[in-house]
Order: structure tokens, then C-alpha cells, then sequence
């Protein structure tokens, strides 16, 4: 800097000895003013300085800014006093930078041709003229002083608390950064987290510098003892709680974690961490290596002599103990942990083929994969071939799939196995999840048997990911989240592995939510989903289909296309379902029964072998004979005949109407109304018996979206449909898409959305009539 240019103001003794820049303490009290007639402004009482008292004010760290600026150089001769008297004063505006080491100015003119070092500053302080409101901030360096004059008070202790923040945080960066004895470090290491915890400035780097700081050192000093690195990471704790730690800190931590996984400082100063990580993270994809801790962290926890124990208070206390877990991110960062750590435990059998054609093909569509990324240590990995870690897709979860978009993806038939050894069917068709895992000569010939370490590395995630699902509120996160399977194929080859997640699976098939269980099926048409896979015949199927009735059974309840439903399954699993029934199961029963009443079975034999097959059995014989009746029943109620017209009076129920076309012929039947009734979703399997009908008077009934969906699939050339005060919502009202011959719909008063109408208006073409008032579409 050019101390020499003219200028300056009233004259500043300053000739106190300063110490040293290595002497002075890094950490103290904010830099009072400094007694004697030296450091009095000499040109009288004009001038004082102020004591910088903390006032509970909070300031954003500057990092540049606008500020005039004025340098006075100490005077030694009479000439130079005269060169800075107050009449040839003069104060130069300057866009000052506040760099790590240095305060520098945009247009290097004037004042600061040359930028002022960090280490040059001997003192800082407030300055405050009493006949002038003038602001300034002073610095003091040998030979002179530097006056920033702002344009209010809160603007200087902005600059000043900035340029005290700069300059100690480059002390400390220069004196970590060739340490001599470790005491003196970890002294130092503490005044800094003092430093800036106190620290009145309000940034995300106030905190992080200092973790910086510690990371660089703790990276180059690898041969530090056991006990050092706890003293370590008792004086950084403060910072981590309010702080993700910096990568090369979460090596440092993840080796404490594999070296002394019984260390207290794992359970009292790690699991605010992990527990902030886990609450605030919002992609490991960006910082893999705090998932790496976490998962280290974890795998600690199942060291301690409690086990599992410990690692399951720590689930229930990141779920909280009420019934709805108030933070969002947890479960997602959960499972991408757990499947980090499950895709860890096959590294060597996945190495052994990477890049091969069939794991492309198993990858592909079960999880989005992106480039891989660098070599990142696991405790799994041997050291002389660390392996890539996977990348986890932890963008928005896939949207939940409902129950108007279930699709059942149909399998190859067994007879042509064959042609499916040779290679995808199709030009573009992609091999499913089955297939992969049956044809596959390189997992055909290997056997899954994991390391003593990564087995418990398996059964520890696993066990997390039963933890998860027995959670109601996290249970349909959960199901969509792993609804496009994200295991490698060694893994759903393993038996222990896929013996383990059946809790899982079980428990979506038991959960009566339809968000829930729809995720059972695959996340589209040609992939397989858990359904597949946990039914007779798939890799994962251990218990003869007990599963898999389970499975059927709840999508039945809440699957609306339930010919496609039945179509899928007769040309799948017929085998499967005719051997459950003939041992006794009620739900494979009920399927064959339904699969001969809607007619999916057009082979005569096959019909024939359905019947045998129930009457081989007293639950099976009574079913049937209960189908034979209604087969009957159907027959007279559509024969031809009977009104065109009818309305059931007010207050009539689902079994007023099913008695009432139990009493004769309704073939020609064409117009029903069941307004003002209290008929509800279940007459539905009555209204889909009606051939003829075109017209249908819903107004103010509790008909749901249950109902709607049924009505949607048999009822196709409906053509009126009165909806008018139902509780019918968006769910139930977009499968009337399918209904192409309605010209007239009264959505009124309805929980219909404006995207919902839209959608309807663009798929329903007769559409001339529509009533959407008091709806979020009028």
C-alpha cells in the first residue's frame, strides 16, 4: 500500500509498542480503546474511541462492499505535519474485497494501490466524532493508520466485526497449519470454536471455516494417537450442532467409528450429528461421504454390547415418539444409507462382472443410474481394490401409484422359456427382474456367501428396513420408495437377503392403504415389482405362496380393474392360484370363481379343470354352487323385460336395491335413480348387472370412489351420470376417463380438482354437459 500519498486529517500518535502477531492471544475480548495521550486523536476532544460492546446485534459476514477510505501516516517531521493537517484531508471512495489474507480494493489507486495483509493490522477499533456523525473504523499498522469511513453505525460494526473475523481466522489458518506440539493445537483448536461460537456475524461460514481449518489439519496429520483424535472431536462437537461436518472431517470421524466403534464419544458427540445429517440432508448424491458416516455410525452402534438394541432406540428416536414423524427427510435418508450398505455387501460378486450385459439390464429401470463417481472407502471393500460406492437417486420419491394405474405386468408363459434364454422378446423390450435372475449363467454359477462382516453389515440394514415399515406414517414413503426395486440382483438371488426383507413386503401386503399396497406391483409395464418376485414360481417365494394369497387377496380389495387383474393372473399364475385353492386357500377360491364368472377363462378344458379344482374342497364346492346360483340370478335379471325407468324411494339402502332386482327382469332397465338414498360404493356389484343401463342418479348418496372405479369397468355405455353431492374425489372421478359414451356428468358439489376436469374434458370426447360448481374447477 502506498503510505506516502498526500492526505490524511488530524494527526494520529500512535507510538505504543504492538506486539508481535504470533504473541498476541487469538481469542479475547473485542479490542478496547487504549489508554494515554498517545492514542488520544492529538488535534483535541473532537475525536474518541468507542468500546466495542456487544449489543446482541447479528451481522451478515462482508465479503466486498462500498466504503470511503482515508490513510494517515504517523508524522516525524514539522513538514509532514503540515502535510496532514485537516486542511489537506481528503477521504477516497473504494469497493473494497475482504480476501482470506488481505483487504484489497477493485481500482488498486490512491490509498490502496497495494492491498493491506491481514498480518500487517496490528489493532482494530471503533472511532466516533462528537461534533460530526461521521463512522469510521480504524487500523492500525506500523507507521500509520487506516480510516473506513461508513455511511452509518450499524454499516461500521459491520466492517469492523468482518475485518476482526478475517483477520483472526487467518491467524488461525497460519498457525494450524504448521503445528509443533499437539497441546498447543488442541489449546488453539479450542479458541477458535470459542471464537466462533461467540462470533456476533451470522454466516454459514462463521462455522464452517473453522471446520475447514480442523478438516486440513486432521488430512495432514494421519498418525495421530487414539486418545488426540477424541480430544479432537470433543473441542469441534460445539460447531457440529448446528453443522454438517466437511468431508475430510467425515473421514476422520468414520475411522474413529471403525477403530473405537465403543467409544463414548461415539454415542455423545456423533449422534447429534448423525441425527442432524439424517433430520436436514437433502442429497448424499452431493456429499456421499456424510451417507458413509452415517452408515459407519450405525454399523458403530451395532458393536456396542446391546446390539441391535441401541441401533433401534436410535430409529425410534429419529421417528420421535409420537405417531407422525414431524421431520421429512429422515426416512428418505434413511433408506438410501441402508441400500448404500446392502449394495456394499455384494461389491465383490458385482466386480466380478461389472459392466456385464446382465447387470445393465437388472440395473436399468430398477434404479436410475449416474456416472459413477471416484473410489470412496467402505468398511467393506479390501484395500487394494476399493470399488465404487452405488449412486442412490434421492431426488423426489416416485409419485405413488393409484389404484386407477394399476397394472399387473404379465410373464412369459412357461412354454416359451426357452425363447427367453436367448434374449429379450422384441426389439426394444427389456429383460424383467425374473428373467435376469433365472438365466443369468454368471449367477447361475455363483453362490451367495457373504463375508462373516458383511453378513452382519446385511443383517443390520435389513433389520432397519423392517424397523421402517412397522412405522404406519413412514409405510407409504417407504413402499414407493422401494417400488422400482433398488437391490442389485445378487441380492434378490440371496436367500437370506429376500428372507429378511418378506417382513417388509409383508407388512406392505397387510397394510390396508391402497397407496401402499399398489406399490407391490412394478412401477411399470415390463419390469417386475415385489409381486413378482414373492410369488410361486419367483426367486424370492420360500413359503409355497402364503405370501403371495396375502398380496392377491388386499389388491383384490382395491384393485378397480379387476378383469385385467384376473387376466394377468390367469395367464401368470393359474398354476399357482389352482394349486392354493385345491389346499384349501379361500382367497385363490374366490379368484378361480371370479375368473368363471367375468368369463377369463376361455378354454373349455381349463374351465373344466377350474371346477374340478373347487370341488375338491367343501370351501370350494360351496363357492361354486354360491356362483352357479348367481350365474342364475344374473341370467333371469337380464333377460329381457321389466321397466325402463326406476327410482328407489329416500332412505333406501344397498340391500333395499339388491332385493329389488333380486324380484324379477331388469334387461331393459335404462334409467335408475338412487337419489337421496343412502346407497353406498357396495351397490355397485348390483348396478354393473344392469346391460341396458344408460342413465344413473347418484345425487346426494355416499357412492364412493370405490364404487366409480367399478362402474367405470363394466358399465361402458353409460352415458348420464349424476354425481351431484357425492364423496367421490379425484381418485375415483379420473376412471371415468374410460367411460367414452358419457355426454352428460354432474360433478357438483364434488372434491373435484381443476387438473381433474381438465384431464376428464381432453379423454372424454361426448362430453357436451358438465356441471363443476362449488369445485375447485368452477
Amino acid at each position: 500500500m502506498d503510505f506516502n500519498s498526500s492526505g490524511g486529517g488530524n494527526e494520529l500518535h500512535n507510538n505504543q509498542f504492538y506486539q508481535s502477531e504470533e504473541s498476541k492471544p487469538l481469542l479475547g475480548e473485542m479490542s478496547a480503546p487504549l489508554e494515554g495521550n498517545n492514542n488520544k486523536l492529538c488535534a483535541g476532544p473532537c475525536k474518541r474511541t468507542l468500546q466495542h460492546c456487544s449489543s446482541g446485534m447479528r451481522y451478515k459476514l462482508l465479503q466486498e462492499g462500498d466504503i470511503q477510505v482515508c490513510v494517515v501516516k504517523h508524522p516525524r517531521t514539522f513538514l509532514s505535519k503540515i502535510l496532514t493537517s485537516k486542511f489537506l484531508r481528503r477521504w477516497e471512495p473504494h469497493h473494497l474485497t475482504l480476501t482470506d489474507s488481505s483487504l484489497a480494493s477493485a481500482t488498486p489507486t490512491g490509498y490502496m494501490e497495494a492491498a493491506l495483509s491481514y498480518s500487517t493490522i496490528e489493532d482494530l477499533q471503533l472511532l466516533s466524532w462528537d461534533n460530526a456523525p461521521k463512522y469510521c473504523v480504524q487500523l492500525s499498522f506500523p507507521g500509520g493508520t487506516v480510516l473506513l469511513q461508513a455511511a452509518n453505525s450499524y454499516l461500521r460494526d459491520q466492517w469492523f466485526n468482518s475485518l476482526q473475523w478475517k483477520k483472526k481466522i487467518y491467524k488461525y489458518r497460519k498457525v494450524l497449519n504448521n503445528p509443533s506440539r499437539w497441546e498447543v493445537v488442541l489449546k488453539e483448536i479450542r479458541l477458535l470454536v470459542d471464537m466462533a461460537l461467540t462470533s456476533p456475524l451470522q454466516d454459514e461460514s462463521i462455522h464452517q471455516a473453522p471446520l475447514q481449518i480442523i478438516s486440513t489439519l486432521l488430512a495432514e496429520n494421519t498418525n495421530l494417537s487414539t486418545q488426540d483424535h477424541e480430544n479432537i472431536i470433543v473441542a469441534i462437537a460445539p460447531l457440529l450442532e448446528n453443522n454438517h461436518p466437511p468431508p475430510d472431517l467425515c473421514e476422520f470421524f468414520c475411522k474413529h467409528c471403525r477403530e473405537r466403534p465403543r467409544s463414548m464419544v461415539v454415542i455423545e458427540v456423533f449422534t447429534p450429528v448423525v441425527q442432524r445429517i439424517l433430520k436436514h440432508n437433502m442429497d448424499f448424491g452431493k456429499c456421499p461421504r456424510l451417507r458413509l458416516f452415517t452408515q459407519e455410525y450405525i454399523l458403530a452402534l451395532n458393536e456396542l454390547n446391546a446390539g441391535m438394541e441401541v441401533v433401534k432406540k436410535f430409529i425410534h428416536s429419529m421417528h420421535g415418539p409420537t405417531g407422525q414423524c414431524p421431520h421429512p427427510r429422515v426416512l428418505p435418508n434413511l433408506v438410501a444409507v441402508c441400500l448404500a450398505a446392502i449394495y456394499s455387501c455384494y461389491e465383490d460378486f458385482i466386480n466380478s462382472r461389472d459392466n456385464s450385459p446382465s447387470l445393465k439390464e437388472i440395473r436399468n429401470g430398477c434404479q436410475q443410474q449416474n456416472e459413477r463417481k471416484p473410489p470412496l472407502p467402505l468398511r467393506l471393500l479390501r484395500p487394494d481394490s476399493p470399488p465404487p460406492p452405488p449412486t442412490l437417486p434421492l431426488s423426489p420419491p416416485p409419485s405413488i401409484v393409484n389404484s386407477s394405474e394399476i397394472l399387473v405386468e404379465l410373464e412369459r408363459n412357461n412354454n416359451t422359456a426357452n425363447a427367453r434364454r436367448k434374449g429379450p422378446g422384441g426389439g426394444d423390450s427389456e429383460p424383467n427382474l425374473i428373467d435376469c435372475l433365472l438365466v443369468s449363467p454368471a449367477l447361475n454359477a455363483l453362490s451367495i456367501q457373504l463375508p462373516a462382516q458383511a453378513d452382519r453389515v446385511l443383517g443390520c440394514f435389513a433389520l432397519i428396513l423392517k424397523m421402517l415399515s412397522d412405522y404406519d406414517d413412514w409405510r407409504p414413503a417407504l413402499a414407493s420408495l422401494l417400488q422400482p426395486i433398488p437391490f442389485p440382483k445378487e441380492a434378490l438371488a440371496h436367500a437370506k437377503f429376500t428372507k429378511e426383507l418378506k417382513h417388509v413386503i409383508q407388512r406392505f401386503a397387510e397394510d390396508p392403504r391402497q397407496e401402499v399396497h399398489s406399490c407391490l406391483l412394478s412401477v411399470r409395464s415390463g419390469k417386475d415389482g415385489w409381486f413378482q418376485l414373492y410369488s410361486p414360481g419367483g426367486v424370492a417365494c420360500d413359503d409355497d405362496g402364503e405370501l403371495f394369497a396375502s398380496m392377491v387377496h388386499i389388491l383384490m380389495g382395491s384393485c378397480y380393474k379387476t378383469k385385467k387383474f384376473l387376466l394377468s393372473l390367469a395367464e401368470n399364475k393359474l398354476g399357482p392360484c389352482m394349486l392354493l385353492a385345491l389346499r384349501g386357500n379361500q382367497t385363490m377360491v374366490e379368484i378361480l370363481c371370479l375368473m368363471l364368472e367375468y368369463n377369463i377363462i376361455e378354454n373349455k378344458d381349463t374351465q373344466l379343470q377350474i371346477i374340478s379344482t373347487l370341488e375338491s374342497t367343501p370351501v370350494g364346492l360351496h363357492m361354486y354352487e354360491q356362483l352357479c346360483d348367481r350365474q342364475r340370478e344374473l341370467k333371469e335379471l337380464q333377460r329381457k323385460g321389466g321397466p325402463t325407468r326406476l327410482t328407489l324411494p329416500s332412505k333406501s339402502t344397498d340391500a333395499d336395491l339388491a332385493r329389488l332386482l333380486s324380484s324379477g327382469s331388469f334387461g331393459n332397465l335404462e334409467n335408475l335413480s338412487l337419489a337421496f338414498t343412502n346407497v353406498t360404493s357396495a351397490c355397485a356389484e348390483q348396478l354393473i348387472k344392469l346391460p341396458s343401463l344408460k342413465q344413473l342418479n347418484l345425487w346426494s348418496t355416499q357412492f364412493g370412489d370405490t364404487g366409480l372405479r367399478l362402474l367405470s369397468e363394466h358399465l361402458a355405455c353409460l352415458q348420464v351420470l349424476n354425481l351431484c353431492e357425492t364423496p367421490v374425489t379425484d381418485a375415483g372421478l379420473l376412471s371415468l376417463s374410460s367411460m367414452k359414451s358419457l355426454c352428460s356428468l354432474n360433478m357438483n358439489s364434488t372434491k373435484l380438482t381443476a387438473d381433474t376436469y381438465e384431464d376428464l374434458k381432453a379423454k372424454l370426447p361426448n362430453l357436451t354437459e358438465v356441471d363443476v360448481r362449488y369445485t375447485e374447477a368452477w
